[in-house]
């Protein structure tokens, strides 16, 4: 069965267009207690989100929305999207709400859930609140409301949460590093994790204003992390996104890592301390450097689907705990129920540590295969471009022209109106003029 709001990171969209509009999240907070009415008497629920001015409006409808159906209510003002997933854990709350759009412009926003377990939920629970959407509400009486409450220090919890990943015996002290909070909801959090922990930090992208959440900063925006690694001289950047799920790095000399490399990474110094890794899992993006690599050192190497849910899965079912994307959502499963971009950072910095070598160091040998995206803005949400024959000819062209030394992605976003179009390639240039073939296809289809 489709799904009519959900897409494959909960619910987002334009604010003031359907579905991202406060009379529809009145309706969803009260489908959703409604749903979980049917395991808890009494449900409550932890609310965080990023710092879009929209999320005060959000927040308010799905308070009400919650309350009406009966359920308890805890706000945590903004916190990271992680950090809602740990605290919804380990203050054994119901269910976990995160009113983000995560690494989308301030004029999107979005909902994403989490479980009592701190873990993103399945299909037919996402397929049970949208039937219960579409049946008329039922107002709880007077007595039976729920109530809200903020909970006053849950970035103080979270901040101890991310310090508790990084050894123990291993202090960041003599590193200077910069900080890129995207003027997200890690703005106050990743500083104060960093500075606590040793490190001398410069921070940018900390001064939100509602309306610049990932606006030229954070992991979508590297650029000025590489400015100002440069500048103030420092060790190491680390970008986060408006939610701060995902990652980017940045060394002394400017060069930037992506999630692929810091998988890498993470991998190789579980082999240096003699663990066991028996495999990890990237997506249909992740370069084939890095898969080429692991396998040299006997790490099994599996693709899911393009989403860090789907990487999730794919972990839980083999029962492996490390896997990411390029774009630098990162999972260490033994550390967090969900990716983490500051706890990714801190395993990465420890393996710094530890080995006394240099990031670059870590990644000697593993040369990324160069990749070109093309995103190309669909006319109509509904295009069948899977049945464009212009591109199903020169998709073909394309991949005789590579061979065995590229290969061809295209996909459709789960969150806009894009066909993204990747060609990785041994040689730059052909990766840019087949991915540009294939997106003029695309255009002229």
């Amino acid at each position: 069965m489709s799904r009519k709001y959900f897409g494959t990171d909960g619910i987002r969209g334009t604010v003031g267009r359907t579905p991202i509009t406060p009379d529809f999240m009145l309706r969803l907070g009260h489908a959703v207690g409604r749903v979980l009415k049917r395991s808890y008497a009494k449900p409550s629920v932890l609310i965080g989100k990023d710092t879009r001015i929209s999320g005060y409006m959000l927040e308010s409808a799905l308070e009400a929305g919650f309350a009406s159906a009966g359920v308890n209510v805890l706000l945590t003002g903004p916190l990271p999207t992680p950090g809602v997933a740990y605290l919804t854990r380990a203050l054994r709350q119901h269910l976990g709400v995160v009113i983000s759009a995560s690494h989308n412009p301030f004029a999107d926003n979005g909902i994403k859930f989490f479980s009592s377990k701190g873990e993103k939920l399945p299909d037919a629970w996402e397929l049970d609140v949208e039937a219960v959407l579409d049946e008329p509400p039922v107002w709880v009486d007077s007595a039976s409301l729920g109530r809200a409450r903020r909970l006053d220090d849950a970035q103080g919890r979270y901040i101890e949460f991310c310090k508790a990943s990084f050894s123990s015996d291993l202090s960041l002290r003599g590193m200077k590093l910069v900080i890129d909070a995207a003027n997200g909801a890690a703005y106050q959090v990743a500083p104060s994790v960093f500075h606590e922990l040793g490190a001398e930090i410069i921070t940018i992208g900390n001064k939100p204003d509602g309306y610049n959440i990932n606006d030229k900063v954070g992991a979508t925006a590297p650029q000025a992390l590489v400015a100002a690694v440069k500048e103030h001289q420092a060790d190491y950047g680390i970008a986060l996104d408006g939610d701060a799920d995902r990652l980017q790095m940045v060394d002394g000399d400017g060069r930037l890592y992506n999630g692929d490399e810091l998988l890498y990474v993470m991998v190789a110094d579980r082999l240096a301390r003699g663990e066991r890794v028996p495999g990890a899992v990237g997506t249909l993006m992740t370069n084939m450097a890095v898969e080429l690599a692991l396998r040299q050192r006997d790490v099994e190497f599996v693709r899911a689907k393009v989403g860090d849910r789907y990487v999730l899965e794919e972990l839980a079912a083999r029962g492996w705990q490390l896997g990411g994307e390029g774009s630098g959502h990162l999972l260490s499963l033994d550390r967090h129920t969900t990716g983490d971009g500051i706890v990714s950072s801190l395993l990465v910095l420890e393996a710094v540590c530890r080995s006394g070598r240099r990031l670059a160091d870590l990644l000697d040998g593993v040369t990324l295969f160069p990749q070109t995206l093309i995103n190309v803005r669909l006319q109509a949400d509904h295009l069948d471009w899977k049945s464009n024959p212009a591109l199903a000819r020169v998709e073909a062209e394309v991949m005789a022209e590579l061979g065995d030394r590229g290969r061809v992605l295209i996909r459709k976003s789960g969150t806009e109106p894009l066909l993204r179009v990747m060609v990785e390639a041994s040689d730059a240039d052909l990766a840019q003029r087949c991915a540009e073939r294939l997106a003029d296809a695309i255009r002229g289809g």
